[in-house]
């Protein structure tokens, strides 16, 4: 004996009441399928990442060196080499606490800025300690044409880079405040550097340090894709003599300014620096 399926007719087709079934299970799927398609996140070459190194020149960017004029690229430290935007020190004898600053050609408040780098070779002679495998990403920056021609530091917020001793715990990605204060936690904080919550990462290893500015609303480090520290309202501080300079009727919060990346005495290379605009 053959048992007919109860949804189909005498001739073995589907009824009406088993079409529309299968009507509204397809227009719930093709709906659930597009809500997915919304959910998800976009490519990179969907959000449109704009290069802000070209891989062959320091074309858009102009150094600042301490004890040297803006746009003196002293003894070739920042440089392209294959395909690679380098910190090179082997034109010095000794550091001579020339600190320096490669600024990107025009200031930003809300973007993402993503960049890759790596710590090789050994300090140059007469770096400080701390500056051992250390670098940074310079965020709010002042422009570059106030900064005092034996002034170290522009006044700024910083992305420090940190590479690893090859035993001891070191985080990336940390925020330090050379004349600044930020918020975090709700509280003011006027300590000059305070760690992130990153890995070590000992060696010559790539790492991606990703940055999401908003303004004054809030900062947020990522370290290989991984947040890693967040706080708001980056503001000047008054007791600093650089920012007291920059303060305009009494107002000290940074809603925006130029980006840098440092040299502080350890030979480093970066191999992608973009930028993703925000609303």
């Amino acid at each position: 004996m053959v048992h007919r399926n109860s949804h189909t007719s005498e001739k073995g087709k589907y009824t009406p009441c088993t079409r529309l079934m299968f009507v509204l299970m397809f227009i719930s799927s093709s709906l659930g399928l597009a809500q997915t398609a919304e959910d998800s996140p976009k490519t990179d070459a969907e959000e449109h990442w704009i290069a802000l190194f070209n891989g062959k020149n320091l074309d858009g960017w102009v150094p600042k060196f301490a004890g040297c004029k803006l746009g003196d690229n002293f003894a070739e430290t920042f440089r392209v080499e294959d395909g690679l935007l380098k910190v090179v020190y082997d034109q010095y004898e000794t550091f001579d606490n020339r600190f320096g600053h490669l600024f990107y050609r025009m200031p930003l408040s809300h973007y993402r800025l993503r960049v890759e780098y790596r710590f090789v070779d050994e300090q140059v002679d007469g770096g400080p300690g701390w500056a051992y495998r250390n670098n940074g990403i310079m965020l709010h920056c002042q422009d570059p044409n106030t900064m005092g021609l034996n002034q170290s530091f522009p006044v700024s917020i910083e992305v420090q880079l940190l590479g690893g001793d090859g035993h001891n715990k070191r985080p990336t990605l940390n925020v330090c405040t050379p004349g600044t204060h930020i918020v975090l936690d709700g509280k003011l904080e006027t300590r000059h550097c305070i760690n992130s919550t990153s890995e070590t990462y000992h060696g010559d290893q790539w790492v991606i340090a990703e940055v999401e500015v908003r303004g004054s609303e809030v900062i947020r480090h990522y370290a290989n894709g991984k947040l890693v520290l967040e706080y708001s309202q980056p503001q000047l501080d008054e007791n600093d003599p650089d920012a007291k300079k920059l303060i305009k009727d009494g107002n000290t919060l940074l809603t925006g300014g130029y980006i840098s990346l440092q040299a502080e005495s350890h030979p480093c290379e970066f191999r992608r620096v973009e930028m993703l605009p925000l609303e």
